[in-house]
Order: structure tokens, then sequence, then C-alpha cells
């Protein structure tokens, strides 16, 4: 899995809010940041600002809710910078985001994954090294990418092409919800993260089962029914390819279940199985 590296001087700031007492992380360099071109918006005021505008002319839609159009393995590819945060010209909120190993081969229109959410390129700029995203409202309310602000870092995952090595798990970039960070703990070089969520996903969630958290796939190593809380082990490499460690306790992470889940308790409700054993 491949990632550019931050510079130790454009994170130590970052780093010193992380919770874990020990050094975990191998920084590298990350493409400085620029000049906006328009003034940065409060994370509060995102969704509001965005939900009030008049007017606004037609686009697109941005997220990939329904229908599935693209899959992701959860393999974080790069992590990037967010550059710019606005409205648009037509009327709609957008985001830009530094980075390089994704616009390798992108073209106007491609699905990319930003921290688990499934959003379309609207424009790019290989020789500056950025790409433009659009957000609608639903994509605001449902993941934690409100709380994004111009300098903050975000995983980053292309589609996945039908020759691409399967090294995670099937995650389609369809946030389910979020959850909310409650422990990080290391021990050793690993660091454990312990996740609060809403009961109607934590449902979904098992022991050694598939989880995508801010577009990361991981294996869920306990869950806690009574706390509400799952938790998960970062080893030292992943530590060093995505984001979740430089968030502390109290942020938000975007979540994804493993599908089949879904897919058994529909299966269940509908009475296939019923149907099933009296044929």
């Amino acid at each position: 899995m491949s990632a550019s590296s931050f510079s130790l001087t454009l994170l130590s700031k970052t780093l010193k809010q992380s919770p874990p007492k020990t050094p975990i992380f191998n920084l590298h360099t990350i493409p400085p940041k620029t000049q906006l071109k328009f003034n940065s918006i409060s994370k509060l005021s995102l969704l509001n600002l965005f939900l009030t505008t008049r007017n606004p002319k037609p686009r697109s839609k941005s997220h990939c809710y329904s229908p599935i159009r693209s899959l992701f393995t959860g393999i974080v590819e790069e992590v990037g910078e967010i550059k710019q945060l606005g409205t648009a010209e037509h009327g709609g909120f957008d985001m830009k985001i530094l980075a390089k190993t994704v616009l390798e081969d992108v073209n106007l229109g491609d699905s990319i994954a930003i921290n688990g959410t499934c959003l379309t390129v609207t424009e790019f700029d290989t020789q500056l090294s950025e790409f433009t995203v659009g957000l609608s409202p639903e994509t605001l309310r449902k993941t934690s990418l409100i709380e994004l602000v111009p300098g903050s870092f975000v995983n980053l995952e292309r589609a996945l092409k039908p020759s691409t090595r399967m090294g995670g798990h099937f995650v389609q970039g369809h946030v389910d919800g979020t959850g909310e960070i409650v422990g990080l703990e290391p021990e050793g070089d690993s660091l454990w993260v312990k996740v609060r969520t809403a009961p109607e996903l934590l449902k979904y969630i098992v022991p050694k089962g598939f989880i995508a958290v801010d577009g990361t796939s991981l294996t869920v190593v306990d869950v806690f029914d009574e706390e509400e809380c799952f938790n998960f082990m970062l080893v030292a490499y992943t530590q060093q390819k995505v984001v979740i460690p430089l968030k502390k306790v109290g942020q938000k992470v975007n979540l994804e279940v493993d599908i089949l889940g879904k897919y058994v308790e529909r299966l269940l409700s509908s009475g296939f199985v019923d149907t099933m054993k009296s044929s």
C-alpha cells in the first residue's frame, strides 16, 4: 500500500495533540500548503452555510450512496491534505485536496474514497497535484467530513480495477454512519483504538469481522455491547499510512460495516429462510 510520507515540520503541531504517550509515527512529506484562494469556513458552519445557499445551479451528484458505481478495498493508497473548502460558483460546496498518487491516471468523473466516502472528481490539475470533489448536504450530514478544515489530512483510495489485487475487503464508499473515538492506547509499537457507535451500526460489527474506519479496512478485535463500542489494533506500519492515529479522543470517524451482515439481515427479515425450509 503506497502513500506519500508526512514531513516532521508540517505535522509536529498535529502530533502534539495525539493521545499516545510514546512516539509511534514515521513522518513523511506532504505537498507544502499554498495560499487559499477563498476564505476558509468554520467546520461548525459548513452544513448550515451549504443548506442555506439560495438558488443553486443544478449539478451532478457527488457521492456514491446509490446505486453502487465503484468498489474499494480499504487499502489506503495515499494521505492527502485539504487545501480549500467553500461554496462554489455553481452553488454547491467544493473541497480541494493536495495529492499525487491518486492523480496518476485520474479522469473527470472518477471515484475516489476520501476517508471512506466515495466522491466524484470534478476538477484536477496534475501539475499542481490537486483535485476537487463536490460535497452534497447528505454527505455532510452522514459523514465526519464536516469536521475537516484546510490543513486536515485524509485517507485516499482510487476505485478498484478488475486487475487490482484485493488486499482488504469490499468497501463501497457508502458511509453507514460515524463513530466517536473513546480510547487510544499504545501497546509496544502498536495502537489500540476504541470507537463508540450507535446500536443500529454496532449490531453488524462482530469480533474478527471486517470494518472500514475512515476508509481503512480493519479487523475488529472485540465488541462491547454494554458500552456500545468496538476496538481494533493498528500495527506500526499501518499507523504510518493512515490518518486515524492523528486523531484524538472525541473526534469522529466514518464507518462502513461489512455489507454481508446487512444482506443476511435482509434475507432473514424477508422470510427467505422460512420459504427455503418449506420448499
